[in-house]
């Protein structure tokens, strides 16, 4: 029976299971309204600001087309995420079919690369217009802040196209993952086959798609604390209205990428399940709800743009009632 199982490989298993969750009883209903809720909340804010963005030819600027890329992404991400976590809250047996499983691998993660590029080409925006002023708008032209999403969005699909296959092509030994979600980690673990192949791509992708972007965040605002050090009081101002959000953005990413990674690298079993649970979501949950809270009330032209509309909406209520 156990040589039987060793021998089980990836075509003959059907599906994982998940063994994070645990009986809440009659509370499953009650996380599954917060789950709903926080989803409902990231869903508003993020279509908000992208609608704002798009409907306003004033803010058809490149920082707030970054900001729009972060915001579809951040609907992306957290769609591979909510739907199947909401189904998974009230069942009763929680299990994945395997393409399901490979598929959220696939988003989650190119989501993640593409939150990290993004912030990444976001600090080069920011370096630009704080270090070269007179020259930005030919530096950051249309075409090539359309360049720059579309790379950041290829290079994070071609990157996790790699990860995803190399990791369907393993042999498996078992179909148990000890998490509320797919996890590549976890099913890379589960490999009776070599992972050399997959072990070596992951460092090259590690390299490639998580250092290269934070060298440049790093070198971009080396350069411009040394420009704000030597620079007018107005430059300052706007390095730390504009750059504020932007570090609470990537410190708050770097949390989220440090939880998951001792999550899914440590025994982390003497932590509360609940609490264990939610560091391991916490990029997914926070991530998407702090960057329009913090841009929303950051940056002045969208804050204006939201009481313009705030006022308006309640405006356009109070006549109709008349």
């Amino acid at each position: 029976m156990n040589q039987r199982r060793i021998m089980m490989n990836s075509t003959q298993v059907s599906y994982f299971t998940l063994t994070a969750y645990f009986d809440t009883g009659s509370l499953k209903y009650l996380f599954f309204i917060v789950v709903m809720s926080l989803y409902i909340s990231i869903i508003c804010s993020n279509v908000l600001l992208i609608m704002i963005i798009c409907m306003n030819r004033s803010l058809h600027e490149p920082m707030y087309l970054f900001l729009c890329s972060m915001f579809v992404n951040q609907l992306y991400g957290s769609t591979a995420m909510f739907p199947f976590l909401l189904l998974q809250i009230l069942s009763d047996i929680h299990t994945v079919s395997v393409p399901f499983c490979f598929l959220q691998i696939f988003c989650l993660y190119s989501s993640a690369i593409v939150e990290l590029v993004n912030l990444a080409v976001m600090s080069y925006d920011r370096y630009l217009s704080i270090c070269y002023p007179l020259q930005y708008n030919t530096r950051m032209t249309f075409k090539k802040v359309a360049i720059l999403i579309a790379v950041t969005w290829f290079h994070a699909f071609l990157v996790v196209i790699g990860t995803t296959y190399l990791s369907s092509s393993l042999q498996l030994c078992g179909n148990i993952i000890d998490y509320v979600y797919c996890v590549n980690y976890s099913v890379v673990k589960l490999a009776c086959s070599d992972t050399t192949v997959n072990n070596i791509y992951g460092l090259f992708a590690t390299s490639f798609s998580v250092f290269v972007p934070l060298i440049l965040i790093l070198y971009t605002y080396i350069k411009i604390l040394k420009v704000c050090f030597s620079a007018s009081k107005q430059t300052r101002q706007k390095a730390v209205s504009t750059c504020t959000p932007h570090l609470a953005s990537l410190i708050n990413f770097s949390f989220g990428c440090l939880f998951d990674t001792l999550h899914t690298r440590f025994d982390m079993s003497s932590i509360p399940s609940v609490l264990r649970i939610f560091l391991s979501m916490y990029l997914v949950i926070i991530q998407p709800l702090l960057n329009p809270i913090m841009y929303g009330l950051q940056m002045s032209k969208i804050r204006n743009t939201c009481k313009k509309l705030l006022c308006y909406t309640k405006l356009t209520t109070h006549t109709s009632s008349m």
